[in-house]
């Protein structure tokens, strides 16, 4: 059996090996430091500055090394509450900003300044009302493109000794204040509106041009068509009173058949409402009396008497035959 005295040794020993393991794995602990990828340590040693730790695994010294608060390496966005800025022609807008910056230097964005956010934000502050207190309303609007580059090269310029760098830098709104913005509306308003009255203006006018150009167009096509008919018309005639009076000719016809062709056409002169009065020539009453001739040897017509001789109306003696 154990003596009281053994069993207290034993126990401050086992209570002496459990201190000793707890201080082993404190220190186990406090010496391995495990850093996240895209950010960076910095530690210090004895107060001191001492190395800046990377993503992965480190070894610190317990008790002798601290690591402050981790620095964040990746690409930040920030975006600044709207800001008063008056401009050359003494108008106040409202800015809003947009920086994009990255830590590219853990130590100097440690110890170069306390908060670089802040320094940042205080400095696009400045620097903006700098830049548009020199341009009016209308270059301020139109100018962003250029606010953004002089912006971005002043707090590149004044950030770079804080470890920083400003990639790109955007004015994400200008509001002028309201009673310009409604006199800009109606300028706007009125200026659409003339270039509307103008553009109408141009659209009827072209609109007339082209009518007047197409109905000149048409009247030269239907002048020139008329002509061409008028033309192939009498062409037509001519050409069908050639080949009538060829035939004619080649048929060498008499008296009698002209007279009846004469009075074959007599018929057509009567179409149409609008014949109202007949013409008859003279030469109807000889075509009567050669087709008469040419039915009445005698001369006379079928129940008519034959006049005597010495009358007036008696036909001339006949010549002697030859």
């Amino acid at each position: 059996m154990t003596t009281p005295t053994e069993f207290i040794g034993q126990l401050f020993v086992i209570a002496l090996l459990v201190v000793l393991g707890i201080f082993v794995v404190v220190v186990l602990i406090r010496s391995i430091r495990i850093v996240p990828q895209a950010y960076n340590g910095v530690v210090e040693r004895l107060g001191r500055y001492h190395k800046t730790l990377q993503p992965g695994l480190n070894i610190l010294v317990p008790f002798i090394d601290r690591l402050k608060p981790l620095v964040d390496m990746r690409e930040q966005v920030v975006s600044f509450p709207p800001q008063p800025v008056i401009t050359e022609d003494n108008l106040v807008v409202s800015i809003d900003t947009v920086i994009y910056f990255q830590v590219n230097d853990a130590r100097a964005a440690t110890y170069e300044i306390a908060n670089y956010l802040a320094g940042v934000e205080q400095l696009t502050v400045t620097t903006l009302r700098n830049v548009v207190g020199g341009l009016n309303l209308e270059e301020a609007l139109t100018s962003r493109d250029n606010i953004n580059g002089q912006l971005r090269v002043v707090l590149d310029e004044a950030t770079g000794k804080w470890g920083l760098r400003v990639n790109r830098v955007e004015l994400k709104a200008i509001d002028p204040p309201a009673s310009i913005q409604d006199s800009m509306e109606k300028q706007m308003r009125a200026e659409r509106d003339r270039r509307a009255v103008i553009l109408t203006s141009e659209g009827s006018k072209q609109s007339q041009i082209l009518e007047a150009e197409g109905a000149r167009q048409s009247a030269i096509l239907k002048a020139e068509g008329d002509a061409k008919a008028q033309v192939l018309r009498a062409e037509a005639e001519a050409e069908s009173i050639k080949i009538v009076f060829g035939a004619i000719h080649a048929g060498n016809p008499d008296s009698k058949l002209l007279a009846y062709e004469y009075l074959q056409t007599l018929p057509k002169l009567a179409e149409g409402d609008a014949n109202k009065m007949w013409i008859i020539p003279s030469e109807l009453t000889e075509a009567l009396k050669g087709i008469g001739a040419g039915f009445f040897p005698g001369g006379g017509a079928p129940g008519q008497p034959t006049a005597a001789p010495g009358h007036p109306n008696a036909a001339p003696p006949a010549g002697p035959a030859r």
